[in-house]
């Protein structure tokens, strides 16, 4: 491998156009070097292929690729890559079943490959010093409230609402990823009651209960139908008084004052994940994490279902 990363950004939605570009651009271990896309989107400069075996045909040097694309196709393009020998970054959630993930990291660690299940909102600035604020002291409880308009964060995609693109967990396992890295002890499914529109395969709405291994109760209430300010907060109750991280883990506060929040310069979530993915690629390791996928995937099984009015963008 080069002293760059040569990358290859597969799948040009907005999540690629918003996040990965911009982030690959200011992390100095990669080269951008070609795009996939089979819209035909493309960077200027850079060469483009409508898949991944053509860019595997093509004989350019690849030494790893971010998988953008939904997450009801990825396992098949991230075992490809895996075959090709490139190292593999996945998009969360990391794929549409538990099984795809757990194959996935099998066959990486059997060719040697770093496969990285990433998690932008664990890399906000707020979650490590909450992490380490939370670790010694005793919870009493936690509400989760992760509110969003699907029209203004995922407009025409489409796929999120077929079965494997999770609906209002797409956005709800960000909520899960922080909880599982700040809070210090284990959660469980309990309850779940999911809102799914007639017209959609996945929830618009849910209300789930979890508790720890402690015996806490924590509540998370996710909508996908929130109009005017959104809402990404997590409030943990403990002995030691209140915290609360608002913005999707970005802002935190101790009983309503504002906490230090730059423990660790991430420079932004995604240049974060960016350097960690460098960080396994030259270790030779995987990180693959794959609690939140857990915890949603018992949502869906212990979940009662309503079915609510069609939802129309």
């Amino acid at each position: 491998m080069s002293a760059r990363i040569r990358i290859a950004v597969v799948g040009m939605g907005k999540i690629a156009k918003d996040q990965h570009l911009p982030a690959i651009a200011t992390v100095p271990d990669f080269d951008l070097v070609a795009t996939v896309s089979r819209s035909g989107e493309s960077i200027d400069g850079k060469p483009h292929f409508h898949d991944i075996e053509a860019l595997a045909a093509s004989g350019m040097e690849i030494d790893a690729v971010a998988l953008c694309t939904p997450p009801q196709v990825r396992r098949r393009i991230a075992q490809f890559a895996i075959d090709q020998g490139w190292h593999v970054f996945l998009e969360k959630p990391p794929g549409a079943t538990l099984s795809e993930v757990e194959a996935l990291r099998k066959a990486a660690d059997a060719r040697g490959i770093s496969l990285f299940a990433s998690w932008h909102s664990r890399f906000a600035d707020g979650v490590e010093p909450a992490r380490a604020w939370l670790a010694d002291r005793t919870i009493r409880s936690a509400t989760i409230t992760w509110r969003e308009d699907v029209r203004v964060w995922h407009p025409g995609q489409d796929w999120i609402w077929e079965p494997g693109g999770f609906g209002v967990f797409d956005p709800g396992i960000n909520a899960l990823s922080i909880a599982t890295r700040i809070l210090p002890n284990p959660m469980f499914v309990e309850q779940a009651d999911l809102d799914v529109p007639a017209n959609r395969a996945a929830p618009i709405a849910a209300r789930v209960g979890f508790r720890d291994t402690a015996g806490t109760a924590i509540a998370m209430d996710l909508d996908f139908r929130q109009e005017g300010p959104q809402s990404w907060d997590i409030v943990v109750e403990t002995d030691a008084g209140t915290l609360t991280l608002a913005k999707g883990g970005g802002e935190l506060s101790i009983d309503g004052g504002a906490a230090p929040t730059a423990a660790v310069d991430l420079h932004g979530e995604y240049p974060g994940l960016y350097r960690r993915f460098a960080e396994i690629v030259h270790a030779g390791v995987s990180d693959v994490d794959v609690s939140p996928l857990r915890l949603v995937a018992d949502i869906f099984l212990r979940g009662r279902t309503t079915v609510v009015e069609p939802f129309v963008e």
